[in-house]
């Protein structure tokens, strides 16, 4: 069994462009000034959506990492 994986975010790196939400809207929301929202695990199903996401920041300002041991 893979452990579960979370989008970490940059703060600084980012710009707030939004093409992360527009991606995937069903784990990333923006906050007032456009900057990514990004709360609990990756569902297994949406893996390779955020590992997309990740590869098309323009900014390079997300990641994935291993979310923490339950």
């Amino acid at each position: 069994m893979t452990r579960a994986a979370r989008l970490a975010v940059d703060p600084i790196a980012c710009d707030g462009r939004g093409l992360c939400a527009e991606l995937l809207p069903s784990l990333i929301t923006l906050d007032d000034w456009g900057f990514p929202v990004i709360e609990g695990d990756i569902p297994a199903s949406l893996q390779k959506e955020a590992a997309a996401v990740v590869r098309l920041c323009p900014r390079l300002a997300l990641r994935l990492e291993q979310a923490p041991a339950p």
